[in-house]
């Protein structure tokens, strides 16, 4: 799986990922997303609508989020975030920069569950577990290793469509997460940045305004 994505050389070098794009719910009310993932365990995703700017960011151990009214910035409310959504950030921000690999890194582990069949696939079913109760199943096509379904423990579906490639690494063009009630989220990203130096500030928890 990983050889399907790039040469290892290409791999083990990336040490951020920068993807911009759109994001729908249901197919409708689009609005910008931008996501930065940065070594060793920085994220930072912004998602801006006529509406609202919403930032989730995670420094390591300190996550945050925050809404603010674009069109009067001085109306805004920021959280921080508690141990379990620090734990599945700190999944997610490993899980896009390692590449399937090293999980046992952050106490992950990889298990073998077996073949089965996905869309009239043969495929190899390898469960990802990350703490205690995180987990990412992932269905890859036993012929070709191409990711085919990935589902998580709380029932969302993720599927991914198309290819782009950014500094000899393949990155999907489109992902879609259908939850449970049959609502989908998608995103489909127009640009893949990769190796961009972020500056801490982007990620760490915002002081708070002095007046």
């Amino acid at each position: 799986a990983r050889a399907r994505l790039g040469a290892e050389s290409a791999l083990q070098g990336v040490t951020s990922v920068h993807f911009t794009g759109t994001i729908e719910i249901d197919g409708a009310n689009a609005r910008t997303i931008d996501i930065i993932f940065q070594k060793p365990i920085r994220q930072r995703i912004t998602v801006t609508g006529p509406e609202l700017v919403e930032v989730i960011a995670l420094d390591d151990y300190d996550g945050w989020s925050q809404r603010t009214n674009p069109k009067n910035p001085a109306q805004w409310q920021r959280t921080l975030l508690d141990a379990p959504q620090i734990k599945r950030l700190r999944a997610q921000a490993w899980d896009n920069l390692n590449f399937f690999r090293g999980i046992e890194k952050i106490r992950g582990s990889v298990r073998l569950d077996g073949d089965v069949t996905v869309d009239g696939v043969a495929c190899v079913k390898l469960v990802f577990t990350y703490y205690d109760r995180i987990q990412l199943t992932r269905y890859f096509d036993k012929a070709t290793a191409r990711l085919v379904k990935t589902e998580t423990e709380t029932g969302v579906e993720i599927r991914e469509e198309g290819e782009m490639m950014a500094s000899g690494v393949r990155f999907p063009k489109k992902v879609s997460n259908r939850e449970k009630s049959g609502k989908t989220v998608t995103m489909t990203f127009d640009k893949i940045t990769l190796n961009e130096v972020h500056p801490a500030a982007d990620f760490a928890v915002p002081a708070l305004p002095t007046n």
